[in-house]
């Protein structure tokens, strides 16, 4: 199944998706990316931080933007052009992130679309904002 081409995409359109962040999620990712730092996997060192306890990896979060810019909108086959991330508050384990994104702008000609892309806590609150380049799929007639 292909993604959504640029004829298929409208100014506003959106898409999200929410997940609780665990622990295993948190020691899963500094495995996989070898980001091993204390303030992510240690609770005691965590504790004397500015946070005061351990907090996700802010790229986890952008991970969930990607889910859906690859998976729903602009959806499978597309690709990220360019991609630009503020991280706005801490996610600590626990927290349920929803990862938006909606259609801002169009350029027919060239294949490209720009979202908003951005994840707020269980609270309502940003915790990362910024944009997404997409180049959505082309399919073959």
């Amino acid at each position: 199944m292909l993604g959504k081409t640029i004829d298929e995409i409208n100014i506003g359109d959106s898409a999200d998706f929410t997940k609780t962040v665990t622990g295993y999620d948190v020691y899963s990712f500094a495995g996989v990316t070898g980001d091993f730092n204390p303030a992510h996997i240690d609770s005691e060192f965590a504790s004397e931080t500015s946070f005061g306890k351990t907090i996700a990896h802010g790229i986890l979060s952008i991970g969930f933007i990607s889910n859906v810019l690859g998976t729903q909108l602009p959806g499978p086959g597309s690709i990220t052009v360019g991609l630009e991330c503020d991280f706005k508050k801490p996610v600590y384990i626990g927290d349920t992130i929803t990862a938006t994104v909606e259609v801002t702008k169009k350029d027919e000609a060239r294949n490209r679309v720009w979202l908003r892309t951005y994840c707020t806590n269980q609270r309502g609150e940003i915790v990362v904002d910024g944009e997404a380049k997409m180049m959505p799929v082309t399919k073959k007639p």
